[in-house]
């Protein structure tokens, strides 16, 4: 992925409004983020834990969406299976739920997915960060072809959410 800067991001929002993509909190690191490695850019809020953002360029812009999810629990997360990169983290899957783009959005239809909690899929499918223990099912797809899958499967999402 390329490196964006904070304007691209605030720019690149499909469902929300821009006073909200405004005042949203953007990663103040974007500078020493893992670009060569990412498929999507992706973090939870810290200041609202009940809000997680992603971005990706697709079709040569950025694309990113504003997403609700749990608050993060302090019990044993559930392993289950991220629908991205079909890993099961130590750190868990929640539901994220984007709001629909446009008028269906406005009329507070929404969708959502399982994703990885901390939304590290890319750095999950390239063993730059652990997933724990039995968290990857062994497959005989190349690192490509497990990467080109994640891509298709967030652009499945992000195409269910624009539509």
């Amino acid at each position: 992925m390329t490196p964006l800067t904070e304007q691209d991001i605030r720019a690149a929002f499909v469902n929300c409004t821009k006073g909200e993509a405004k005042r949203l909190t953007v990663p103040r690191d974007l500078a020493d983020r893992p670009w060569d490695d990412l498929d999507y850019l992706g973090w939870r809020d810290p200041q609202a834990p009940d809000r997680a953002y992603l971005v990706t360029v697709l079709d040569g812009r950025p694309t990113a969406l504003a997403l609700r999810c749990p608050t993060p629990a302090v019990r044993q997360p559930r392993r289950n299976m991220c629908t991205m990169c079909l890993t099961a983290p130590a750190g868990g899957v929640s539901l994220m739920v984007a709001r629909r783009a446009g008028k269906a959005g406005q009329q507070g239809n929404s969708v959502g997915t399982y994703l990885c909690s901390d939304l590290a899929c890319s750095l999950y499918l390239r063993g730059k960060k652990d997933a724990g223990a039995g968290a990857r099912m062994h497959e005989s797809l190349t690192l490509e072809e497990k990467i080109q899958r994640t891509v298709t499967n967030l652009r499945g999402f992000i195409t269910t959410v624009t539509e």
